[in-house]
């Protein structure tokens, strides 16, 4: 259609259900010349930009696209999810348009409550937290020494002269803050010669080059690179009993201690197996004989 463009809401992997519904967002109004579930078509002419969403998971958009660039608002977040260690920093960050600078009253961020946008609040600056403002069209909010209640959406908004003030709405960053765990599986309380897996968890998934340190009786033990978040411990002996706790390389925070217990083997259970062994070498002492008579 003449003096319209089309803008289609596409994801890099396919939707499991061909009936998803999709949603399109303005920063103001927008009128379209049609609309079709996973695309719409629009006028080209509104000073506006538009991005997306699947119903139900409102909170994750797209980025922002411009319909007309030389007119145009547009905000992307670098990050939509943010996992951090309890104690550590963390930069939210949103890189940020706007053809009318000049008009701009204030720039907040705000923190939402996860699951109720209604309940918000602005983050003010000060010393554990930290405004940045247009570092190279980036403004990025520093939060240091991360507690757990640092958990919610996170959301950067412009008001201007001649608008109104709106709430915020969904929040476009979620940041998680936990803290670290010694898990063991299948559990902490085992028979020597099995096998033991201890797993230093979160509850969000770190990077995947995230380095851990693992420590017994509070001593660092020395790892081969390929246990890292999971330590194996196959067969499991009565030396490996003992408190184990974890840590990220790069920060100061540790697990708590966590108890491993290994149970020596029964004495019967020794028994049958140097029985075992017993019979399996005279059985093979037998054979041998018995093949050299042959000969």
């Amino acid at each position: 259609m003449k003096n319209c463009v089309t803008l289609a809401c596409a994801s890099s992997c396919p939707t499991a259900d061909l009936h998803t519904s999709y949603r399109f967002y303005g920063k103001t109004h927008f009128k379209y010349c049609s609309y079709r579930n996973q695309a719409v078509t629009v006028f080209n002419s509104p000073p506006d930009s538009l991005s997306c969403a699947i119903q139900g998971n409102e909170e994750l958009h797209s980025a922002e696209v411009c319909i007309k660039h030389e007119t145009c608002t547009h905000e992307n977040y670098v990050s939509r999810r943010i996992c951090a260690l309890e104690g550590s920093s963390v930069n939210i960050s949103i890189k940020y348009y706007d053809s009318e600078q000049r008009f701009i009253l204030s720039k907040l961020w705000y923190k939402i409550k996860t699951g109720d946008p209604t309940k918000y609040n602005v983050i003010h600056d000060t010393d554990r937290v930290k405004y940045y403002d247009n570092v190279n069209d980036h403004y990025i909010l520093t939060i240091h020494n991360l507690q757990k209640n640092d958990s919610a959406g996170y959301m950067f908004q412009v008001h201007k002269y001649y608008q109104r003030r709106k709430e915020p709405g969904f929040p476009r960053v979620t940041l998680v803050v936990t803290g670290l765990r010694v898990n063991f599986n299948p559990s902490a309380e085992v028979t020597e010669g099995q096998r033991v897996t201890l797993i230093c968890s979160t509850s969000c998934p770190l990077t995947d080059d995230t380095n851990y340190i693992w420590y017994l009786n509070g001593r660092p033990l020395t790892l081969p690179e390929t246990q890292n978040k999971h330590l194996v411990l196959d067969p499991v002996s009565m030396e490996h009993a003992g408190n184990y706790s974890c840590t990220v390389k790069t920060q100061d925070m540790i697990s708590s201690e966590e108890t491993l217990t290994v149970k020596p083997l029964e004495k019967p259970i020794l028994i049958m197996n140097a029985l075992k062994l017993t019979f399996v070498l005279l059985f093979s002492s037998a054979v041998f004989l018995f093949n050299v008579r042959i000969r």
